[in-house]
């Protein structure tokens, strides 16, 4: 049975925007990650680290090597809040 060529045009353009949207996908979320891979199955721990290196640094894949936190750090809310009026 002979292969109809015609269809291999579009399974290559298929293909081809397939790949590009996920090369896309992969480059905006590292961007978003200071260059990292994003996390998965984060537990308890993990988040109140992340929640910490926030705290300290003002992004969420940020770390410090600092050995004293920012001033700011023990008054810094871990939740924003805003007032009711």
């Amino acid at each position: 049975m002979p292969v109809p060529w015609e269809a291999l045009v579009p399974l290559g353009i298929m293909t081809a925007f397939f790949g590009v949207t996920g090369t896309l996908l992969n480059l905006t979320e590292r961007s978003q990650n200071l260059g990292r891979s994003g996390r998965y199955n984060l537990d308890q721990w993990d988040t109140m680290m992340v929640n910490r290196d926030f705290r300290l640094t003002g992004h969420k894949r940020g770390q410090s090597t600092e050995p004293q936190a920012p001033e700011d750090y023990e008054t810094r809310p871990v939740v924003a809040v805003q007032r009711i009026a």
